[in-house]
């Protein structure tokens, strides 16, 4: 182990050294230039300025060519004897350690012999299309998260097919709280697109490229699973492992690093069990390669890890230490004045109930954050703002839904219920909420008049059914911090009705 170790560090050192040397050949000493050129220097200007620019340009080439490109130039391939240990060991430690989660079925035994026949080839396109749901859910999502969500979206789609005739709303409905939006809108599109072909189900990754919302991690990842293509897949994991394997000290988030990293999961992949072997591979790094406790000591590819035979050699470097930590970009602060606007009608004014009230949601744009999604009303403020400035911002967007406080519509209560924070990846937040309850001068069809349902970008629902809607997480929050707000205290309208009570019997 040492001898290895130390050749592991001599190599880790000399490929750092023959960096240094290529950024140093990369400066041309000025006389030396001058001594090669064949232009003297006291030819008339046009040509001078000709050179100069040509060497501007060759000097801004130079800086292109940044250290993370040129770390990149000195990662080795995987040799021979080196796949075949890591496939065997990582192939024979999942087959015993592998998570029983819902999408994995055992690998299907399917030929391309088989394919002709109608009920394998329907076999293959379900399992595909399983593999499809369950590896866009797991981006940037738990998987103790998405196994709920999983098995639910199953049951009610549980295959291409029916998932092609739900709509946009339902599909919304049911990944409300998962995040990342834009993937649950282009698994319906692109199952749309592939039930409109007469080809079934894309058996390759180029082929599987081509269909809305799927890159080269998915296309990789059914193309190998359902299809046994033998193709690579790289997630966060994997790069992970990769980068530990071969102490690779660039730049993760570098594209030629990322482009040399697919490289070697290329080289590594098993032709006979791709599918197996690539989730083997993020599975090691799920559970035991893991970023900031990883377990060396049950891992099935630690002989060739090359940072663990340096971090064994040398005290000074930790497995942690790769890949290289990256810092985030600081998260923008927004600010915004949120109104839950609850609506009480005649018969709830007279009958002093709050059971046939309702709530008005507005629909978000069709493109950006949370495109199409339901929410209560909300306007983006400039900043912190203070409550009048927020309720006359609040007020001039309410007149879009037809409800203007002078004209329309009483206000019977109005009261912050206070600050809700919301994390985005690169927003951070902050949300004033009030309860707005108004009684609506001609009931709640006076709003719908002239307006075509279908495209209506506002509606108005009660309590019950608010409560069971699939809604994303920050209107969740804001909708609780509502809930606990009444729950604290009476209805108005009851309010009335006792004192006029107590004046009667007094």
């Amino acid at each position: 182990m040492c001898s290895v170790a130390s050749g592991r560090w001599v190599h880790w050192f000399e490929s750092h050294l023959r960096r240094e040397k290529y950024l140093q050949s990369q400066a041309t000493p000025p006389l030396l230039a001058l001594q090669h050129s064949s232009i003297s220097p006291s030819m008339d200007d046009e040509v001078e300025a000709r050179n100069g620019s040509r060497d501007n340009k060759e000097k801004r080439k130079r800086k292109q060519r940044t250290t993370s490109e040129i770390e990149v130039m000195d990662i080795e391939d995987f040799g021979r004897d080196e796949t075949l240990k890591i496939r065997a060991s990582l192939l024979g430690w999942y087959d015993l350690n592998k998570r029983n989660l819902p999408w994995r079925t055992p690998t299907t035994t399917t030929t391309h012999e088989d394919e002709d026949d109608a009920d394998a080839h329907e076999d293959l396109d379900n399992r595909a299309y399983a593999v499809w749901v369950s590896e866009v859910m797991l981006q940037q999502t738990r998987v103790e998260t998405v196994i709920d969500y999983y098995n639910r979206w199953m049951q009610k789609w549980p295959t291409l097919h029916h998932l092609s005739l739900a709509s946009l709303e339902e599909v919304n409905e049911m990944w409300a709280g998962l995040g990342y939006y834009r993937r649950a809108r282009c698994l319906l599109e692109g199952a749309k697109m592939i039930s409109e072909g007469k080809c079934g189900f894309p058996r390759t990754t180029s082929a599987l490229r081509e269909v809305p919302g799927i890159g080269n991690y998915t296309a990789g990842a059914i193309a190998s699973i359902a299809f046994k293509e033998a193709v690579p897949v790289v997630d966060g994991n994997v790069v992970r492992v990769i980068a530990r394997l071969k102490a690779i000290s660039s730049n993760p988030k570098h594209s030629a690093t990322i482009k040399n990293i697919w490289r070697l999961a290329g080289q590594l992949v098993d032709p006979c069990k791709p599918g197996d072997f690539n989730q083997a591979l993020m599975e090691l790094g799920a559970t035991i390669c893991t970023p900031l406790k990883p377990i060396c000591s049950a891992c099935p590819v630690s002989d060739q890890c090359s940072v663990l035979s340096m971090s064994e050699s040398h005290r000074s470097i930790l497995v942690t230490d790769y890949p290289v930590k990256v810092v985030k970009a600081k998260k923008r602060h927004d600010f915004s004045a949120v109104s839950v606007v609850k609506i009480l009608e005649e018969q709830d004014i007279s009958k002093g109930s709050q059971y046939n009230s309702r709530f008005l949601l507005v629909k978000r744009p069709n493109e950006g954050l949370l495109a199409g999604l339901w929410e209560f009303p909300s306007v983006l403020l400039d900043g912190e703002a203070d409550g009048a400035t927020r309720r006359k911002r609040i007020d001039r967007f309410l007149k879009s839904f037809k409800l203007d406080t002078k004209k329309n519509c009483r206000i019977v209560s109005r009261e912050d219920v206070g600050e809700c924070v919301h994390v985005f990846t690169h927003i951070h937040l902050t949300m004033y909420v009030e309860l707005l309850v108004l009684h609506l001068k001609g009931g709640m069809k006076i709003s719908y008049e002239n307006e075509d349902k279908e495209t209506m970008t506002w509606r108005w629902i009660d309590s019950e059914a608010l409560s069971s809607m699939g809604l994303t997480s920050g209107v969740r929050k804001v909708y609780n911090m509502i809930q606990k707000k009444v729950a604290l205290e009476p209805h108005p309208c009851q309010n009335k009705k006792n004192n006029s009570k107590k004046l009667k019997d007094s």
